[in-house]
Parts: structure tokens; sequence; C-alpha cells
């Protein structure tokens, strides 16, 4: 079945339009431009070898017979940035939106725009593939910091979906640079009667303040020093876990009104400038008992309330942001949405409860399994009540004694002691 073909970009003349067969361009399929010429050659009429690839790519080199002194066609594919990646992966969205006469020119970036690059990863970059889920991240600050490229909004559900700034798929053109050797300055190739595409250059921007409340990462000048600076989701956590160049992780702190000697510091002056010192604050407690965003498995998706979890990749885990001791507690849970050939474990989990595994697969947890209702805990299965499907609401109870010597809590650490 043939692809549908877009009517031809206007402002061109035939001969320009025409490849080596003298039809013009076909979108949708993989096209090469010449980067002498600027005319656009079908893959399939060439003879070089290009190996897979993907429509709407723009990391290479390539030159025609005619502009080629040797009369050969010569062909390079060079490794994409993330910046080219979403660039090429926007492109074939909103042509496949188009096809579909959807019309639509922003997608989800959890639904469309990642699951798209995960199933073409090899045919849009050389790079090795990302085995963690640390690249998602990569993705979105690309998204969210190229502002001249591309555009974002968030929908009523929480959900973050980009577009393409100028969405002419005809103007959809590679990027030729040469990387020189010993210097990281990136140098445009232009020759005469080229145009370069300075839509892929780096350069700086003006950050879209509208758009950084969708926890996009700027860069603001403190002191003459600069300084990154995560915007907070609308739920005013981060959603994901913030790292320095040394790989420590921050946690979200807040004062301690509890704190010894606070009207001291405040009123010293020899503090000045300094940093606040880490016994004035404490970790922050929420007021509301709602899902932890970061104490959970990474590829779990929570909704804006953070009140709704969706898992799809395997069995993994979710912890509530409070705990409990001692005393009696219970809480409820409703399953919004169970496909066939799923299934979900609920129930209770210590700290030390493993993220990458179903609750009850430790020690440390116990749950409930949908399948068959049976309870879990060290991955040890028993038979329990029936089991629990889309629409049920699931209840867990718990009961912690109380401590009976509350001085004898902790093993004595004997550190009086004299070391031996």
């Amino acid at each position: 079945m043939d692809k549908p073909v877009l009517p031809g970009p206007p402002g061109l003349t035939q001969d320009e339009e025409l490849c080596y067969c003298g039809k013009g361009r076909n979108l949708g399929s993989v096209e090469l431009q010449c980067q002498t010429c600027s005319k656009w050659y079908h893959a399939d009429c060439t003879s070089c070898y290009i190996a897979t690839c993907i429509p709407f790519m723009c990391n290479y080199i390539y030159q025609c017979k005619t502009c080629n002194p040797n009369g050969l066609e010569s062909f390079q594919k060079k490794q994409a940035s993330f910046q080219q990646i979403c660039y090429t992966t926007l492109a074939n969205l909103t042509y496949l939106s188009k096809v579909r006469d959807e019309n639509r020119v922003m997608f989800s970036r959890d639904k469309e725009i990642i699951p798209f690059i995960e199933k073409h990863w090899e045919n849009m970059t050389t790079m090795p593939r990302r085995t963690r889920v640390k690249w998602h991240n990569t993705v979105h600050k690309t998204l969210s910091k190229e502002t001249d490229i591309f555009f974002g909004n968030e929908t009523a559900a929480g959900d973050i979906q980009f577009g393409l700034l100028n969405s002419d798929l005809y103007k959809v053109t590679p990027a030729f640079e040469i990387l020189t050797k010993g210097n990281t300055q990136i140098q445009a190739t232009q020759r005469p009667g080229v145009p370069v595409d300075k839509g892929l250059r780096g350069q700086k921007r003006k950050a879209n303040q509208e758009f950084l409340q969708l926890g996009a990462t700027t860069k603001a000048k403190k002191g003459g020093e600069v300084v990154n600076v995560t915007r907070l989701a609308p739920h005013g956590y981060p959603t994901e876990h913030p790292y320095n160049k040394d790989g420590y992780r921050y946690i979200l702190a807040e004062p301690d009104p509890h704190a010894p000697n606070k009207q001291a510091y405040d009123e010293s002056v020899e503090w000045a400038g300094k940093p606040i010192p880490g016994y004035l604050y404490r970790t922050f407690l929420a007021s509301e008992v709602l899902l932890a965003l970061h104490d959970r498995a990474p590829q779990l998706k929570i909704s804006d309330d953070r009140l709704s979890v969706t898992g799809e990749k395997g069995y993994s885990m979710i912890r509530a942001t409070h705990g409990v001791r001692r005393g009696c507690w219970y809480y409820e849970v409703k399953i919004d949405e169970m496909p066939d050939n799923s299934a979900t474990r609920i129930g209770w989990s210590q700290q030390l409860g493993n993220l990458q595994a179903p609750c009850g697969y430790d020690k440390f947890s116990y749950g409930w399994r949908s399948r068959k209702g049976s309870k879990c805990h060290q991955s040890y299965i028993k038979l329990y009540s029936e089991g629990y499907k889309e629409g049920d609401v699931v209840g867990c109870y718990i009961q912690l004694p109380e401590p009976t010597d509350t001085a004898n809590i902790l093993p004595p650490s004997h550190k009086e002691k004299r070391a031996v």
C-alpha cells in the first residue's frame, strides 16, 4: 500500500524538487538532502548504503552525484544528540497525525514521545541504547530547554505534551555540523546558496516563564556564579530527585521550629552569607497522606493530585508519604483500571522493602494479590480470599503492638566503652 503524499512546499521550482527519478518529494518516506545543492532525493533512488533509517532524520551528511567531484554519492550518518532525536520524533508524530486526519500538533511525553524513541532508538542514533530510565529526564529537559524549537503545555489530567514550534514538515532539514578535534566549538558548514538550519544550533535562549512551571531546569546567575534552578511542579514537590554534580541526592526540607539555638543563629552576624546549618532544618513533613514521589520505582506514573498510580512495565512498588509505628490503621484503594493479563498487589511495606519487586516479595512487606486473592510474604503465597478486580475497593488493616519497653528499642552501642 502506497503512503499518502502531502502537497509539495510552496515557493520551490520544478528543478529544485526533482529527484533522480524525476519525481518530487514524498513525505513520510526516507529522504536525503544534499548538503551542497539542497535538493532532496528519495532513499530508494540512491545507490549508496544508508542502512536502516527513519523519516525526517537530521543527523547525516549526504552529497549527490552531481555535487560530488568523484561523481559518486556519499552518505555519512552522525551520532544524533537528544535535541535531534526529539526533533525527528515530533516530526514523525506530526506526520502520522496528518495522515490519520487528526491534525494534532502536540503529543504526550510519556504516552507517545518516549515510547516512539524506545521503539526506533537504533534507527535514530548510533549511541548505545540507554538501559536506565534517566534518559527520560534528559528528553524532558531537552524539550523544555529548546524553546525556539519545541513548545509544551500541561493538560488538566497532569499529562505534559510537546510539539514543534514550526509544524511545516518541509522545513525539517539536516544540521550540517563539523566537530573540530580538540575544540568543542561547533561550526556550521555554509556554502554559497546553501541555507544553514539555525533551528538546531546551540545558542542562548530566553526561557518561557509560563512553561517553567512544568518542572523545567533553568540557569540563574547568583553573584557571578551559574546556579541550576529546578522549578517545582504544580503540586509543589519536585517530580524527580534533584542531584548535584557529585551525584548526591537532595531531600526536600523545611525549617525546624524545635531546632536548638535557633534564636542565636538568627541574631548572629558571623553566619551572614554562609550556608545555613543543617540542624536548623528537618525533612519536609506533608500535612496530607499522599503517594510518595521519591519513594517509588521510577517507571511508575503518578497523577498530579498524587492519589493515583499507574504501572505498565512489570511489578514494582510505591509507598505513601507517611508511615506508622504503633496502633491500628486502615486504608482503602479503588481499582480504576485492570486490563486483561494484568495484576496488582496491595498491602504494607517497611522502608527497606524492595521497590523493584512486588509487595510481599521480601520479609519487609506484606501483599494481597489480585489473582486468586492470596496473601504473600517473603514470596510465600497462601490462600486468603477471592481475587479483586476492576471497580473493587480494597481495604488494608494492620495492628501494630505497643512497645513494652521503649528504653530498649535499639541494641546497646557501647560507644562509651574503650576500643579494643
